[in-house]
């Protein structure tokens, strides 16, 4: 039902817009926060399968899950409306929240993220001489290791948020800096990562060790994957909608 509080039928065509709106900004938080969450079941499962040394601490996950996530969600819950939405057919009450393509791009999404962030441990280890069946590895390696893995984790989550904006369009088709809430939860999450790693107090706490400018380099690229393999998905998308549409 619906109350009409003035005399405009357009307000009808404007709720109805609104509403909309609000469904697809809380299916882009689910949806992310289910792929950040996939990813570090990933990362653990596989090293436990394998017997292969932890890459995060309870103390590492918990700081992304309180810290790195949350404040991405929170921008992507106040998302500004998508202009097109009103040109999409009605949505099916009975339609599962995975439709669309959704379920498909959380697994994905959360996939990538948890074998980067598996390959970043690899990698971190490697530097000193080890692997991941290596026994007996010193502390101090795996609290580099661990670094790698750690700041590839958040830093692919932030990344990740980018594009998890709309399903097809690109994200400077939405406009890169349209929700300067989700804009500022990035600047946030970086800088926060970066405190973590670099006041010795935290790092000591979280068991990190600071990176190298090398280091740096290298996991910004593993963390950015993700997003650019979701934006090669909708370039696929993009063009399968219009071929339908000829």
């Amino acid at each position: 039902d619906m109350i009409l509080t003035d005399d405009n039928f357009t307000t009808i065509v404007h709720a109805i817009e609104e509403g909309r709106n609000i469904y697809n900004n809380i299916k882009k938080s689910v949806i992310f926060l289910l792929s950040c969450n996939l990813g570090e079941v990933i990362a653990i499962f596989v090293s436990v399968l394998f017997y292969w040394p932890i890459p995060l601490l309870p103390t590492q996950i918990l700081w992304i899950n309180l810290i790195t996530d949350t404040l991405p969600a929170i921008a992507l819950g106040v998302d500004p409306g998508d202009k097109d939405v009103m040109n999409k057919e009605p949505r099916d009450p009975k339609e599962s929240f995975f439709a669309g393509g959704a379920g498909f791009r959380a697994i994905v999404g959360g996939s990538l993220i948890g074998i980067l962030t598996l390959v970043a441990f690899y990698f971190g280890l490697r530097e000193h001489g080890y692997s991941l069946n290596s026994k007996n590895i010193p502390e101090a390696v795996l609290t580099y290791g661990r670094t790698m893995a750690f700041v590839v984790l958040a830093a692919s989550q932030l990344f990740y948020s980018l594009t998890i904006r709309n399903s097809t369009k690109s994200i400077f088709q939405v406009g890169l800096f349209s929700n300067i809430y989700l804009i500022a939860a990035l600047i946030a999450g970086f800088i926060l990562q970066l405190g973590v790693i670099s006041i010795p107090f935290l790092s000591n706490a979280f068991k990190l060790h600071n990176l190298s400018l090398r280091d740096w380099r290298l996991v910004m690229v593993f963390s950015i994957i993700p997003l650019i393999v979701n934006e090669i998905f909708k370039i696929f998308m993009r063009m399968d909608k219009k071929d339908k549409s000829i």
